[in-house]
């Protein structure tokens, strides 16, 4: 599935589920470069087969002003701290950042969702480091003007802005992001978790190829896409798929994505959230759901404490 197909079909589904408005998911698509015509089109289509609104009425009205991505990292010592490094053609990377306590239990790349990096990111990082990781999040937008996401004031066009960037731009940049995760964490054995578009780019990770990551051992992809015609084969990790009941568009992928794990010969389990949405590990967003988010965040912590020791 294109990365751009696959956010269009997120605005038209938060759309049918009452999340935005009409005006809203009109102007979100003319950010992804649908016409107005075919964005109102897609979006008929939507009503007419639209299931229950989930959490309430639009989120947003069409006075509203677009919604700034939030980006500031929680208060306190257990968040992630905002880092910056060095990369390839003079980019600064940004990242969210945090060590454990003690000895690391292992690396954990996390990859963030469409938004950017977020400040449900810091929060992730520092749960992560709070049970013995070492846990790096990318600012995946960080080649895009200076100050990555926290530079956009629209958060539905930093979400066009990472559509627009090439997926083999994304993986060479979760390379670099990997070098520098093992650099502050030697002597790790390295693992990845992402959400939604992030695991879209786990699966891409694990996908065989000439920038496959070899180094993974374990990987966690939260209801994100597999690429078309998955091919595993390579990998070495161990992978733990997450997928939320009441999410059609992404589960979809989901019978390729298994048969795919299985033909390559990978450790593997493929966990479904019955009544649980499309992001609901976010407890910043509409879609939450505390009981799946914490059986997941426990499931989570098994499969790395396994697959990581």
């Amino acid at each position: 599935m294109a990365m751009r197909d696959y956010l269009v079909g997120e605005v038209a589904e938060e759309y049918a589920q009452g999340l935005l408005d009409r005006r809203e998911a009109i102007r979100r698509l003319g950010l992804l470069g649908m016409v107005a015509a075919s964005a109102t089109a897609l979006l008929a289509a939507c009503a007419q087969s639209s299931p229950e609104p989930v959490g309430g009425p639009p989120a947003v009205s069409p006075t509203a002003p677009p919604t700034p991505p939030q980006t500031t990292p929680p208060p306190g010592p257990d968040a992630g701290a905002p880092i910056e490094f060095a990369g390839a053609q003079g980019v600064t990377y940004r990242a969210a950042w945090k060590a454990p306590a003690g000895a690391a239990m292992g690396a954990l790349l996390v990859i963030h969702e469409n938004k950017g990096l977020t400040t449900h990111f810091y929060d992730l990082v520092g749960r992560l480091a709070k049970i013995g990781y070492a846990a790096l999040c990318l600012d995946l937008l960080s080649g895009i003007g200076r100050d990555g996401t926290a530079g956009f004031t629209d958060q539905a066009a930093a979400t066009a802005a990472l559509s627009g960037i090439p997926k083999d731009d994304l993986l060479r940049d979760l390379r670099a992001a990997t070098d520098e995760l093992l650099r502050r964490a030697p002597n790790t054995k390295l693992g990845a978790v992402g959400f939604c578009f992030g695991a879209a780019m786990t699966w891409n990770l694990l996908q065989a190829g000439p920038l496959q990551e070899q180094r993974l051992r374990a990987a966690a992809p939260f209801y994100g896409p597999a690429p078309d015609l998955p091919d595993f084969t390579g990998s070495q990790a161990a992978v733990l798929a997450v997928y939320a009941g009441n999410d059609a568009r992404v589960n979809a992928t989901r019978d390729a994505a298994s048969a795919a794990l299985a033909k390559a010969g990978l450790t593997h389990e493929v966990v479904t959230y019955d009544g649980a949405e499309h992001a609901f590990f976010n407890d910043t967003g509409p879609r939450y759901n505390a009981a799946a988010a914490e059986a997941a965040w426990t499931k989570l912590q098994g499969w790395f404490g396994t697959h990581l020791a």
